[in-house]
């Protein structure tokens, strides 16, 4: 009466069969996802990425370059403290090397204060620059003399808009998009890791599984009783 019936039972076994057993599940590494979250977290901490301290120090390689070409732009027109007279005090600006020396220091200016104090992650700030930059120069090569004046008057305008436009893309296509990729794969790293802790709260160690010895005192019962059951009856 109380026999389980055959379909039923059928029923239930197969499906315990078909239940793959647990260690041939495939399993997330929780070990692996934390240590991949220390790393991120160990980036954040340092407060600015790898790809962002190189865009940094482009931007100081650009204000240094145009700074020396300008020095040597004054040396060769003629001695420094004659020609910086000139060109600073006695400005001009179809003549004048001075401004594009400025327009490196308000490029360096903007884009450390943007991208190296404020973290930003928003191409803005260099599109503007970028846009002062290009504008300057086209009309500075239009209007001003430059080409009258040797080879400088063609290497500073082309360099300083060069480096404005190598700025540019590098911040677009390699800044950015990598930082963005680092990002989501810490979210989904730390997604993961979340998800393994509550499918797998953890494996027992063979530590966990173990018999309490037995007491003494039972041993010592159990002994005795079996005296007497081995006396005999008289």
């Amino acid at each position: 009466m109380n026999r389980v019936p055959g379909d039923a039972e059928n029923a239930h076994s197969s499906s315990v069969e078909s239940c793959p057993p647990l260690r041939d599940v495939p399993s997330i590494n929780p070990t692996h996802l934390m240590a991949r979250i220390e790393s991120y977290e160990g980036r954040e901490k340092k407060g600015i990425s790898d790809v962002r301290r190189t865009f940094c120090l482009f931007v100081t390689f650009d204000l240094l370059f145009i700074t020396l070409l300008w020095i040597i732009e004054l040396n060769v027109k003629g001695g420094i403290e004659t020609t910086l007279e000139k060109e600073v005090l006695q400005y001009d600006y179809s003549s004048s090397y001075f401004d594009i020396f400025l327009l490196a220091v308000f490029r360096f200016k903007v884009l450390i204060l943007a991208y190296a104090m404020c973290r930003l992650r928003h191409w803005w700030a260099i599109a503007f620059t970028t846009a002062v930059t290009s504008a300057f120069l086209l009309a500075k090569v239009i209007i001003s003399q430059l080409f009258s004046q040797g080879a400088f008057g063609y290497v500073l305008p082309i360099i300083s808009f060069i480096l404005a436009w190598i700025e540019t893309w590098f911040l677009d296509f390699k800044v950015l998009p990598q930082e963005a990729e680092e990002e989501n794969r810490f979210l989904i790293a730390q997604d993961a890791s979340e998800r393994a802790a509550l499918l797998h709260p953890g494996v027992l160690s063979d530590g966990q599984f173990y018999s309490p010895p037995e007491s003494v005192a039972g041993s010592d019962e159990d002994s005795e009783e079996k005296q007497d059951s081995e006396k005999p009856v008289v």
